[in-house]
């Protein structure tokens, strides 16, 4: 098994004239990794990075062992944006349907996806008509086409209730239990005990990485939302 599934070396990325990643490095290995941090810390920057999505001034960044946004990389890699990228009109089935005769892949990967979300009740309806957590699933099912690899999440949970959230998260374990590294953006610090490893993000750098059990013993703290203020508190301290 390959011991990191996505490798970020001295990565910057400049948008409207501002650094929004100042030379960043990181490894993502397969399972759960949390990358959180406020909005605006450039969580989202990075992921359409590793996508292939985000044009950058220098660095590199590889996935799967190559660099991202290659086309032998189109089936391995799952993407879920924050919008869901579904068609509003046309059914569940439909979109899956269409996105599977872009990625190559049969009816059967269709069901498959249909069932991992539990849309089963709903393959032949609307998507426009779905609740938004509905709508979210849609999407999900559609990165899960052709059993990705690394499947990249940018904030799947948010505006989600209680219960669709921690039935989310089980099926992320699921997906990863299955060999998959699977990468979760949030802005909610409580979603970081779900995780086996943690990326915290303040200002387009990484502050810790590490399991939760890590960061919290790293500082102190009682819980992960707690060692992200502390880390915070630190680098502002005079040296």
């Amino acid at each position: 098994m390959m011991k990191n599934v996505v490798e970020v070396r001295d990565l910057v990325v400049v948008r409207g004239g501002r650094e929004v990643l100042p030379g960043i490095s990181l490894d993502v290995a397969p399972g759960v990794t949390g990358l959180l941090g406020p909005s605006g810390c450039g969580k989202t920057t990075l992921l359409r990075c590793l996508v292939g999505a985000q044009r950058v001034r220098s660095g590199e960044v590889r996935v799967l062992g190559e660099p991202a946004g290659s086309a032998s990389l189109r089936t391995r890699v799952g993407y879920v944006t924050q919008a869901a990228s579904v068609y509003d009109d046309l059914t569940v089935a439909e979109n899956l349907a269409f996105f599977a005769r872009v990625l190559g892949v049969g009816r059967a990967a269709v069901d498959e996806a249909v069932d991992a979300v539990a849309l089963g009740d709903h393959r032949d309806q609307v998507v426009g008509r779905l609740s938004g957590g509905q709508r979210s699933r849609a999407g999900l099912a559609v990165a899960l086409l052709g059993r990705p690899d690394l499947l990249v999440l940018d904030e799947p949970t948010v505006g989600l209730d209680p219960v669709l959230r921690r039935d989310l998260w089980a099926l992320f374990h699921r997906i990863a239990e299955e060999g998959a590294a699977v990468l979760v953006s949030s802005h909610v610090m409580d979603e970081a005990e779900r995780c086996h490893r943690l990326l915290l993000m303040r200002e387009g750098r990484v502050i810790a990485d590490g399991t939760p059990d890590e960061v919290r013993a790293r500082t102190g703290a009682a819980d992960v939302e707690g060692a992200f203020l502390r880390l915070v508190d630190d680098a502002g301290a005079p040296a």
